[in-house]
């Protein structure tokens, strides 16, 4: 299976970052979850304020909010 998160703006729409609307995919789901941790403060910064992750285009889950919690 093929994992990816979906990168979204604030409305739930896709936003494109580096000309691409998801990231890389992954073999499993602990990879893309490890990967999100390590880069959501660059996806934000780049305006990808929500993401929501699929297998094989399936939602898991999602949206998640990429905001820190105050």
């Amino acid at each position: 299976m093929s994992w990816t998160w979906r990168y979204e703006g604030e409305d739930g729409s896709v936003v494109a970052v580096g000309g691409a609307d998801g990231s890389e995919s992954f073999t499993s789901q602990g990879d893309a979850e490890t990967w999100i941790g390590e880069t959501w403060r660059e996806l934000l910064d780049l305006g990808v304020t929500q993401v929501s992750l699929l297998e094989a285009g399936r939602r898991v889950y999602g949206p998640m909010s990429l905001r820190p919690v105050t």
